[in-house]
């Protein structure tokens, strides 16, 4: 099992913005997905497999 590297860095001092809800991350996997099959390049791929590792992270609807 790979463990991840801890992320390091400074935040930014300007006020962050609120995390992502359940609905919102589901909305941009949708798109991810959607990008993947517009788009036949590499890029499309990378989407892809983006949008399945973010969808893994989501919750079960309950």
């Amino acid at each position: 099992m790979e463990i991840p590297e801890p992320v390091v860095g400074d935040y930014p001092s300007a006020p962050r913005l609120p995390l992502l809800t359940a609905a919102e991350a589901r909305e941009a996997v949708r798109h991810l997905f959607l990008l993947e099959q517009l788009d036949l390049s590499p890029r499309g791929a990378a989407a892809g497999q983006l949008a399945s590792e973010l969808a893994r992270r989501l919750p079960a609807d309950g």
